[in-house]
């Protein structure tokens, strides 16, 4: 199996975390916070490297500072993250036990811990490739989201995946080799047709799985603009409904 994330992500640089670490119940998490008090958050779920990956922590600490109590929790449980060392041939077996659509007593530990730890009234998530499937599975079960915004991940095996419960938005690379541009059409008409809340697609030009998670030293600089963009517009629609 080709690895999809086209990007070296063996060659991270290193990132100086501005939040810290937390056990809530069975999950530890990573928290950041803004400067000043607020009722609103975000969880963001991690890819399949996990919620150490320095990439997913920057993001948490970007959404932070825009205003929100932002969470990234282990929704693997303690269990081993995929890794760039792995062999691609065992991704499926992988798969098997880290399934994006089993996070749903994770998620409502997290949700628990931000009403009743954080004050938190206006709750969002956000998620990065397995983490973006399993945020499309619970835009379609957990009222509790206020909105949702799904980055390269989405589900593909089941009819009952478009009726979205509140606001989500999908964000795709055109050069993604994981999802075909004739997964995103179908989305969009059965989005039409059977969503009857709001949400948006958009593709980014000439950008690979994984493009918007990338810390600016490691950005290309053909790349950026279209990074920074979908950044923006996650914050937007964020912003928008929560």
């Amino acid at each position: 199996m080709a690895d999809p994330f086209l990007y070296d992500t063996g060659k991270r640089s290193c990132y100086g975390c501005l939040g810290h670490e937390v056990q809530i119940e069975h999950i530890k998490a990573y928290v950041c916070r803004p400067s000043f008090f607020t009722d609103k958050a975000v969880i963001v779920i991690h890819d399949i490297f996990g919620w150490l990956f320095p990439d997913t922590r920057y993001i948490v600490d970007l959404i932070a500072g825009h205003g929100y109590i932002t969470i990234c929790p282990d929704f693997f449980k303690g269990t081993e993250p995929w890794k760039t060392t792995d062999h691609w041939a065992d991704f499926a077996d992988w798969m098997k036990d880290h399934d994006p659509m089993k996070v749903d007593k994770e998620a409502d530990v997290v949700l628990k811990y931000l009403k009743e730890q954080c004050g938190a009234k206006k709750i969002g998530i956000v998620g990065f490739s397995w983490g973006g499937m399993a945020v499309h599975h619970l835009m379609l079960k957990n009222p509790q989201l206020t909105a949702g915004v799904s980055l390269y991940g989405i589900i593909r095996d089941s009819e009952e995946r478009y009726n979205l419960l509140n606001p989500t938005f999908f964000i795709f690379g055109e050069k993604d080799h994981t999802i075909s541009y004739d997964q995103i059409i179908l989305l969009e008409e059965k989005l039409k047709q059977y969503c009857k809340v709001a949400y948006k697609i958009k593709v980014y030009p000439g950008q690979v799985h994984g493009f918007a998670q990338l810390k600016p030293e490691d950005m290309k600089p053909d790349d950026k603009p279209y990074i920074e963009e979908a950044r923006e517009d996650m914050i937007d629609w964020i912003k928008m409904f929560i």
